[in-house]
């Protein structure tokens, strides 16, 4: 199912140039290659070049994005000053080149007709490569290939090293960053739909919440996150973005949602059962695989979230796990159980793991969110009803009791290497349930509480990042520009954030946003201790939320 609403306007990110042929940055380190998604900078056999000045990097700027076409001075001196060029603009205008020429080679900038071109061999520019990538991602989206086109637009968007020409002066440059950043946004829409369609809508609700926050008038990413808030069971939420939307855009600019938006929102608040997520079937399992399942057809199922591209440190937890669940191979079923407090990263360092073993279970992968720090725990019978229906069980053939379903979902299961990741687990009574009997499979097990009555699991105790992890974390958010210059005192901000990984998301999320603000400002605001919880919050992402589910829990004394 793919709705109006999740479509978008197209146009938006239709590539800016036409893609160069090859699909990756060429291989001969001799040629050179250039970059634009971020700070503009050339390299030749591995070693970054000398671009100059601030306006020498905006003659360069404007001479690679035209693609081998040559630019004349008259159109090189609006580029870089506009209607402010300076008398002697001319003269410094062939000083800079003279300059490039020297630092890129006179075989690559070259004087053509009274101007300038840049001649590279095709795919040197790293948004040309972008721009391939997303093209073939919607033909491989077109044919209903969505993990291939996932993974596309992930190496796409991997590309991107902050904002696009970064400090470059002069008005082409503006106009060019304001296109390419909102290609940027265009691109993680598409990508988080994609996300939404394969059942990542757990872990896209958070990444949704900071896009929201950061480009709060951009009616996609709203109904983006109302889908995957309801989805994940939290349909009042989902209606309150609706509600939260629909006051801003008439606050801002004096209008009412989009047709798309409004008809979501209808669509949410009648529980339309189009709306959740569909089973997506891979290729027919070899012969014999499913055994226990009768004449029910099976299926390959994979619905891990989506990974986070911002994955950080954690390498020995990395190993440990997957070496437990390299282990399903053997003649018992892996289980490990990873606790740790609310914020500490349970949730991305399992999937993150679960993705990289994926090789290891042919026959599918399945997820759930316990909501074990709710209230009101996911059934371990509901639980067990969704995953069988994803096994390609029909409705009318599953059990109603929960000794029934889970004997089914252990045949079911029979001779098959699946892996199962059951999310934010309250107990092992919620867990005990949802096992499978056979060796091949594995599950991995996250929660706050330490499931020492789990028999035979392997139990991980999550603690907080090491100071070197979280300074990484924070500036591969931020970017290594803006963190580089104060080094010291971004480390004193991971430290006012307890290195633990939500916080300094959701500190790192704050900065990224605000580009007048220096990491020493955000530096002073988390340094008072009482309003230090307060300033840890960017849209729904919040410390304090998470304490509070937390303490929800504790029994009274």
């Amino acid at each position: 199912m793919r709705s109006a609403i999740m479509r978008g306007d197209q146009n938006i990110y239709r590539p800016i140039i036409a893609p160069a042929a090859p699909l990756a940055l060429p291989r001969r380190t001799a040629d050179v290659r250039f970059s634009v998604l971020g700070p503009v900078r050339a390299q030749r056999d591995g070693h970054w070049l000398d671009t100059g000045s601030p306006q020498q990097r905006a003659v360069l700027s404007a001479l690679v994005l035209r693609d081998g076409r040559t630019a004349t001075l008259n159109e090189l001196v609006d580029a870089v000053w506009g209607e402010e060029a300076p008398e002697r603009a001319l003269a410094a205008l062939r000083t800079y080149a003279f300059r490039l020429r020297k630092a890129l080679g006179s075989d690559v900038l070259i004087s053509d007709a009274g101007g300038y071109l840049v001649k590279s061999v095709p795919g040197a520019l790293d948004l040309s490569v972008c721009q391939k990538l997303a093209v073939e991602a919607e033909k491989v989206r077109a044919t209903g290939e969505l993990p291939r086109a996932r993974e596309l637009l992930r190496q796409a968007l991997s590309l991107w090293e902050g904002e696009p020409l970064a400090g470059v002066p002069g008005p082409y440059a503006a106009a060019q960053r304001s296109r390419l950043s909102d290609w940027r946004i265009a691109l993680l829409e598409s990508r988080l739909e994609l996300d939404l369609e394969l059942g990542g809508h757990a872990e896209a609700v958070s990444e949704l919440t900071a896009l929201s926050a950061e480009y709060p008038l951009r009616e996609r990413l709203r109904g983006l996150l109302m889908l995957a808030l309801y989805r994940g069971g939290r349909q009042a939420e989902a209606l309150g973005v609706y509600a939260d939307t629909r006051r801003l855009l008439a606050e801002e600019l004096g209008i009412d949602p989009g047709p798309e938006l409004a008809e979501l929102y209808q669509r949410v608040l009648q529980a339309d059962p189009a709306l959740t997520p569909p089973v997506h079937a891979a290729a027919p399992p070899a012969a014999g695989a499913g055994a226990g399942a009768g004449e029910h057809q099976t299926v390959r199922p994979a619905q891990l979230p989506a990974t986070v591209a911002d994955f950080t440190g954690r390498k020995a937890f990395v190993e440990e796990l997957s070496e437990q669940l390299s282990s399903a191979e053997g003649r018992v079923m892996a289980v490990s159980a990873v606790a740790g407090i609310g914020g500490v990263g349970k949730t991305t360092l399992a999937v993150h793991v679960a993705h990289a073993a994926c090789e290891h279970f042919p026959d599918g992968q399945l997820y759930v969110d316990l909501l074990g720090d709710q209230p009101a725990p996911t059934l371990p019978e509901a639980v067990l009803g969704s995953f069988l229906q994803a096994l390609g069980i029909p409705d009318q053939a599953i059990p109603d009791g929960l000794d029934q379903r889970a004997a089914l979902f252990r045949s079911t299961l029979a001779g098959r290497r699946v892996l199962i990741l059951l999310d934010n687990a309250r107990d092992a009574t919620q867990v005990r349930p949802l096992l499978p009997g056979s060796p091949g499979c594995a599950v991995l097990v996250t929660g706050r509480t330490r499931m020492v009555d789990l028999a035979g699991a392997h139990l991980v105790d999550l603690d907080v990042m090491s100071p070197e992890e979280a300074l990484t974390l924070f500036t591969r958010i931020v970017g290594q520009e803006r963190v580089g210059a104060e080094r010291d005192v971004a480390m004193d901000v991971v430290v006012a954030c307890g290195f633990l990984p939500l916080a300094i998301r959701i500190a790192a999320s704050r900065l990224a946003t605000r580009r007048t603000w220096t990491v020493s400002v955000l530096a002073k605001k988390l340094a008072d201790d009482r309003r230090r919880l307060d300033e840890l919050r960017v849209g729904e992402l919040a410390v304090t939320a998470t304490f509070e589910l937390g303490y929800g829990q504790l029994e009274p004394p």
